[in-house]
């Protein structure tokens, strides 16, 4: 089969990995032929491709980012966007699809799913809240990143008596301020999931400074949101958006800085972790994860599974519906919320875990 695969939206450690495999099996064992539509939707829509073979795809494993380069493109939002991708299969006479992304890279592939194109769907996102899958790759490079900016923050934060901000991806769930803060022992960790209220913040920091800990640490995600107005709005960057209508979110621990030293009168410093997160080799678990996800792609290319996703379940590689897997997003459910209660006193309505 000649099999076409592209990378969408934001990059992520182990996009490459899943190329390898892909490659990999699909050469070994299926005589399969490839190609890679450069910089995603982008690529298909002004025909923009490379040859994908052994060579291309060699020492690749542990590089971050992805060789086929990426973009945000949404071909629904182009004049004939869908009917010059379905132009740029046919013209490459493309047998099968594998695309690689989030849920925005996926609706797409649904679409064209959905004028007969044979299209198989890879989870990527670095919030780990796509539907249908329990883990995606990318989301624990990008805890340990966190992690390790966190334990670099605790000393400075000890040496200075400082109450430290540190703001992580996440536009509409917690999961990565969750792991994060729980791996790296934050004192405060916000979520989307459950709007805050500052005041109490401030109160929960205040009382521990009080029992001679003289200071804390904040993990905050982009998306969190204060809920004092009643409005419970997310922080944005500008009021510009891209191509899938999401709003630029960041800024939200600069705010909260200021917030928090004005309500308390310590001293406080925002950390805004940014692409960081997404950057550099990815993690062991990350590698095969993504490496498993590539395997289980190339099976359902060839069991001819269309319309489906490779998605991880009880440790397992299935195959679900796109439509299910693009349905809903993955929301830091009240189990995991209460582990982190746990770990703090209770102040008012647990706002110190975000609820």
């Amino acid at each position: 089969m000649r099999i076409g695969m592209l990378t969408g939206g934001g990059d992520c450690p182990g996009l490459n990995a899943v190329l390898r495999a892909v490659v990999r099996k699909g050469v070994f064992h299926y005589h399969d032929e490839f190609v890679g539509f450069l910089e995603g939707w982008r690529g298909m829509i002004e025909d923009k491709s490379i040859a994908l073979d052994l060579d291309a795809v060699s020492g690749i494993l542990p590089r971050g980012g992805t060789i086929l380069r990426t973009s945000r493109t949404n071909p629904s939002k182009r004049p004939d966007g869908i009917d010059r991708c379905v132009a740029a299969i046919d013209k490459h006479k493309i047998d099968a699809l594998i695309a690689i992304g989030g849920d925005d890279t996926l609706s797409v592939a649904q679409k064209l799913h959905e004028k007969g194109i044979k299209v198989i769907g890879v989870p990527k996102t670095i919030d780990n809240d796509l539907g249908g899958t329990d883990y995606t790759f990318g989301f624990d490079t990008a805890c340990n990143v966190v992690c390790e900016a966190i334990d670099r923050v605790h000393t400075t934060a000890e040496a200075h008596n400082r109450v430290m901000v540190v703001e992580v991806m996440g536009r509409d769930a917690g999961w990565i301020a969750l792991y994060s803060g729980i791996a790296g022992g934050a004192d405060v960790i916000l979520i989307p999931e459950r709007p805050f209220d500052v005041d109490k913040v401030a109160e929960s920091i205040r009382q521990r400074h009080e029992r001679g800990r003289y200071f804390s640490i904040v993990v905050v995600a982009e998306g969190a949101k204060f809920s004092s107005d009643g409005l419970g709005a997310p922080i944005l960057q500008d009021m510009g958006k891209d191509e899938f209508g999401h709003a630029k979110l960041g800024g939200i621990a600069n705010i909260l800085a200021r917030e928090i030293e004005k309500r308390t009168g310590f001293e406080t410093r925002a950390v805004v972790l940014g692409h960081i997160q997404r950057g550099g080799s990815p993690s062991a678990f990350d590698r095969v994860l993504a490496t498993r996800y590539g395997l289980g792609a190339i099976d359902m290319v060839h069991r001819g599974e269309f319309g489906c996703m490779a998605a991880l379940r009880s440790n397992k590689i299935v195959s679900i519906p796109l439509k299910e897997a693009i349905s809903k997003n993955r929301f830091v459910d009240d189990e995991m919320i209460q582990i982190v209660d746990g770990l703090f006193e209770e102040i008012g309505e647990k706002e110190a875990a975000g609820q």
